[in-house]
Order: structure tokens, then C-alpha cells, then sequence
């Protein structure tokens, strides 16, 4: 219907000079390609509403690229009815056909952003127990990425293709992909393996956007996941940055693996006379008054003695990683105040005893000129005359 249009448009102006009939054919193509803009946004608008806010939210957001697109196509497709020559036509059409497919690939972009966001709307990682959160914002994250990566390589392999020299290129290349693909994947290995380990963690999920994990002998928190490493915030605000890769080869510990909860471990040594009830007496007290208690576990017992102590060992549970070292810290603080205090006999100290019987004969062997005298002397004396 717009190629006849255009060509009327082109013959009632047979008087004009030919570039200026073929700029109005031009014009009047941008201008049909708005107006059908304007009804598609209009009537989509319209029709989706609140039903489909995924639709409704990518049609507001690619307003922009799809009104440029649809230029860009009708300006292509008035090339063929305006009166220029092939010298003009044919570069400035392929240059509307390379920003068509840069513009369809811009929506592509537009339309993984928008699904990740809506997506993501109804999960919150402000929660006490956030998994769920956690793990759908892991997988769309990785994913993103991934489909994002996806989209450039495939909008870039469409440009090049417009080009000739590049497809004939291309078609020798896919005809001798023995040496050729072996050296392309040799080469892209690094990128290919962490592109499928992000795609493997997005699955399997071994590890979270803000689990708590020690890797590499350090502690940390997982902070970001992109497409070929990831980013450790460690306690002391350092960033440790790991390799995708390290998370499938390599064992690693995760403490939120499954919940939040975690048990914290108090070790103290104390003399064998000290007090182990009032002890733990007092390590109730203190985890029971401590908002950082979970009130699941708590427990204080001897788990070992050795030659001059005992071994004390106290757990307490706590809702998060954060909370758990705080309270250990409370407890062991507490703890050794209340030795310090109450049974300072309680703490490891060294004894240093007499090995000699306290008795009347003891005594009487070590009074000066005794026995044990005469025996030294003569001992001494043997020492001497020796050779």
C-alpha cells in the first residue's frame, strides 16, 4: 500500500529536480512511520493496561529505539521508489539496515531488563530470612548477563553479515572448521567456561547474591556475580574478586547455604578446680539476656582436659553470621569478667609443689651436718679424685 503511494508521490514530481523529489518521498516516509508509531503505542497502551504490565512496562520503555526502527524501515523501504542512484542507494541502505538491526537488538536489551526487574518486584532481600530472595535475584542476575552477552554477540554477527567480503569470510571459515574452530576454541575457553559456570551457579545455585562464605581461608559476603567472576565483600570491607570457575572446581564453605542460623563457639580454659555449674550458671544468664540469641541453642560442657586446664566449651545460635560473631564476642567477654571476679582461682595459673616428704626424718636428713651431708661430701670428693 506504500509502495504506490510513494510512486504517485515520485511521478506528480516529474518537474522537480530528482534529489529533491527523492527527499520528499523520503520525508513523507518518516512521517508514515511515526504516525503508525503513534497508533501501535496508542493502541497498545491502551489495550494491555494493568493486565500485562511485562508488555506495558517494555512498550514505555522502547518508545525511543521502536520509533527509530520503524524510520529506519520505512526509510529502506522508500529507497527503492526514490529516484537516486545506485552510488547513494546503496551504501544509505545498508547503513538503515545496520542501525535497523543495532535498533532491534537495543529492544532486545530493553526487553531482558524490564522482565528482570518486574520479575524481581515482588522479592526483597530486606527480610530476617531472605533465601528466596536471594535466589531468584542470583539466577535472573546470571541470567541477564548471560542473554545480554547473547544479544551483542548475535546484533554484532547480523552486522557484519550486511558485508559482503565479511560473509564470503565466514562461509570459507564454516567450510574449513577443523583447524579454524579448533584455534576459536582454544581461544575462547576461558570466556565459554565461565559463560557456562554462570549458567551452572544460576542452576544450581551453590552460591547467593549476599551469602556467607569463606573462600581462599577468607570471610565474606558475596556482593556481586557477574558473567565471568565474582565479588567477595570481606569483613573488613576489602574486595576478594574469585573466578567463576573457583566455585564449581574448588571446595569453599557457604554458612547460608540453607538458612541464616548459625552456631557460634566459645573455647575456654580453666584450672580443674574451677566451678564448671556456676559457670554455666552464669553463660545462661548471659545468652539469655542477649538480644542476639536465636533461643534455639545454648549449651556450655567440658570437652577436653590436658595437663594443667580444662577445656570449656560453649554454643550459642544466633539468626545470621553478623549476629553470631557479636554474640561469641558478649560471651566470651562476659565470661572472663566473671572469673576474673567471682573465682579468680578459676583461671590457669602454674603450681610449683616440694617433691620432699614434710616429715620428722626429712627434716632431720636435711639439718646441716646429717647424714645426707656426709653423703655429698663424699660424692664430691670421688668427682675431684678422678682422672
Amino acid at each position: 500500500m506504500v509502495q504506490p503511494m510513494l510512486s504517485s508521490v515520485r511521478d506528480a514530481l516529474y518537474w522537480a529536480p530528482p534529489w529533491l523529489s527523492g527527499v520528499a518521498v523520503l520525508l513523507i516516509a518518516v512521517i508514515c512511520a511515526l504516525a503508525v508509531h503513534r497508533i501501535i503505542f496508542f493502541m497498545f497502551d491502551r489495550a494491555f493496561g494493568e493486565r500485562h504490565p511485562f508488555l506495558r512496562a517494555l512498550i514505555r520503555q522502547s518508545k525511543g529505539p521502536l520509533a527509530l526502527a520503524l524510520v529506519a524501515f520505512a526509510l529502506a523501504a522508500a529507497l527503492q521508489s526514490a529516484p537516486f542512484p545506485e552510488a547513494v542507494s546503496a551504501p544509505v541502505g545498508r547503513l538503515l539496515l545496520i542501525a535497523f538491526i543495532v535498533l532491534a537488538g537495543w529492544i532486545a536489551h530493553i526487553a531482558v531488563e524490564t522482565g528482570g526487574r518486574i520479575y524481581l518486584y515482588r522479592f526483597t532481600v530486606e527480610t530476617a530470612d531472605s533465601l528466596l530472595a536471594r535466589k531468584h535475584i542470583t539466577q535472573v542476575r546470571i541470567l541477564k548477563r548471560a542473554l545480554h552477552t547473547l544479544i551483542v554477540v548475535v546484533t554484532i554477527s547480523a552486522v557484519l553479515t550486511t558485508f559482503d567480503p565479511v560473509r564470503q569470510y565466514g562461509v570459507s571459515l564454516f567450510a574449513s572448521a577443523g583447524v579454524a574452530g579448533l584455534v576459536v576454541g582454544l581461544a575462547a575457553r576461558p570466556l565459554l567456561t565461565n559463560l557456562i559456570a554462570g549458567i551452572q551457579i544460576a542452576t544450581t545455585q551453590p552460591i547467593r547474591i549476599d551469602d556467607q562464605v569463606v573462600v581462599e581461608n577468607e570471610s565474606g559476603r558475596i556482593e556481586e556475580i557477574t558473567s565471568t567472576y565474582v565479588v567477595v565483600r570481606l569483613w573488613d570491607l576489602r574486595r576478594l574478586i574469585v573466578p567463576l570457575t573457583l566455585f564449581i572446581e574448588k571446595p569453599f564453605q557457604n554458612w547460608t547455604r540453607d538458612s541464616t542460623n548459625l552456631i557460634g563457639t566459645v573455647i575456654l580454659y580453666v584450672d580443674f578446680t574451677a566451678p564448671v555449674e556456676a559457670i554455666r550458671a552464669r553463660f545462661m544468664e548471659i545468652v539469655q539476656s542477649s538480644k542476639l540469641w536465636d533461643g534455639q541453642v545454648a549449651k556450655l560442657q567440658v570437652t577436653d582436659s590436658k595437663e594443667s586446664s580444662i577445656e570449656l566449651r560453649a554454643l550459642a545460635s544466633a539468626r545470621s553470621a553478623a549476629d553470631a560473631f557479636d554474640l561469641r564476642c558478649d560471651i566470651r567477654e562476659q565470661l572472663v569478667a566473671f572469673l576474673q571476679k567471682e573465682h579468680p582461682t578459676a583461671l590457669p595459673h602454674a603450681r610449683a609443689e616440694s617433691l620432699r616428704p614434710d616429715t620428722p626424718e626429712a627434716r632431720q636428713d636435711a639439718a646441716p651436718g646429717t647424714r645426707e651431708d656426709t653423703r655429698r661430701d663424699g660424692e664430691r670428693q670421688a668427682r675431684t679424685a678422678a682422672p
